[in-house]
């Protein structure tokens, strides 16, 4: 949401306006280069699908030691030779199962780097579709409320057995999501972690998070560029999608290439919908369970600013912040957030 960044145009060593033969060859280059990305990310794309259906980790591992929970806690990737430095204690925890709930476009198979760490450190992750992203083939269209978006979720949540816990992880609108649940199911869900998410108040929707940096909802509906259509021209907008420039420039200004053309061939059409949609919380259910806010420092999606507008506005339990990353952590930070996962975790 919002305008996409703009590159800088590289300068071009030719002079006299002569174009040379090594120059056109290292633009072939690149192009073969980029298209053998892509392929690749097809590849792990489908792998990624079959990895969403996989919701209990089979490995379990005790690494002694113990974290203290802190209020506001800056991280930033201090891993060596891609080992876990993060002593934990896993025996005494209220619950070992995340659930981990992907925003906007996006879908379970996002959370792949982060489901391996979590499994490795002797937790159980689980990832879910919510409807007409990922693998499930619903028509973005056919979404008319945040119930409709979050029902994937909503049966995982009423499907546990009656004495099991889990905590809930929200990324970006994801955490509109993560709070109807809490409303509903509260009983059911030890902690919830909003990730650069939508962590909104009472009868406010999740648009209006981005309202401050998007100007007004009728300026953002005339933005006819990502607008999409299902119903027909002359019928409101259904969803949005951004082209795969707004994409890099606002969600993966800091990610890996390879997770960028991931994204970029996986990624759905957003429902209008949910995000049009106020929420209705109260204090007995959603303000009777534990919340954690991590904040991502580079983000040009959901800007820094905002996210302590956010904290301010809806003081969490604690705060957490990721130097160096953009709006998806688990493609630019995946250790850092593994890190605080495990420690919220703890607490």
């Amino acid at each position: 949401m919002g305008n996409a960044l703009s590159c800088k145009p590289k300068k071009d060593s030719i002079g006299n306006g002569l174009v040379s033969r090594s120059k056109r060859i290292s633009k072939s280059q690149r192009m073969s280069e980029e298209e053998l990305l892509h392929r690749q990310a097809l590849a792990m794309a489908i792998q990624q699908h079959q990895l969403s259906q996989r919701f209990e980790g089979s490995m379990s591992r005790r690494i002694g030691g113990s974290t203290s929970s802190r209020r506001h806690t800056t991280i930033s990737d201090s891993f060596t030779n891609g080992r876990q430095q993060v002593p934990i204690l896993l025996d005494n925890v209220e619950t070992k199962k995340l659930v981990l709930v992907h925003g906007e476009g996006f879908g379970a198979w996002c959370w792949y780097k982060t489901i391996s760490m979590l499994e490795e450190a002797g937790l159980h992750p689980v990832a879910v579709d919510l409807t007409a992203s990922g693998i499930d083939n619903t028509d973005a269209k056919a979404v008319t409320s945040l119930e409709d978006y979050a029902k994937p979720l909503l049966n995982y949540l009423d499907n546990l057995q009656e004495d099991e816990k889990v905590i809930l992880v929200g990324h970006s609108c994801g955490g509109a999501s993560i709070s109807y649940a809490l409303e509903h199911y509260p009983i059911k869900i030890a902690k919830a972690v909003f990730l650069t998410a939508t962590m909104v108040l009472d009868g406010q929707r999740p648009f209006d998070i981005f309202a401050d940096e998007l100007a007004s909802a009728e300026a953002f509906m005339q933005e006819a560029q990502f607008l999409l259509y299902g119903n027909g021209r002359d019928k409101p907008p259904t969803g949005l999608m951004f082209d795969k420039q707004q994409l890099k420039g606002l969600y993966f200004n800091q990610s890996p290439l390879k997770d960028i053309a991931l994204a970029t061939v996986s990624m759905k059409p957003t429902s209008l919908a949910p995000i049009m949609e106020k929420l209705h919380l109260t204090k007995e259910n959603y303000g009777s369970v534990r919340k954690y806010y991590i904040q991502t420092l580079e983000d040009r999606m959901l800007s820094p600013d905002i996210q302590e507008k956010l904290v301010r506005e809806n003081p969490p339990d604690g705060v957490y912040k990721i130097k160096g990353s953009d709006h998806c952590p688990f493609f630019s930070k995946p250790q850092s957030l593994n890190k605080i996962l495990l420690e919220i975790t703890q607490i």
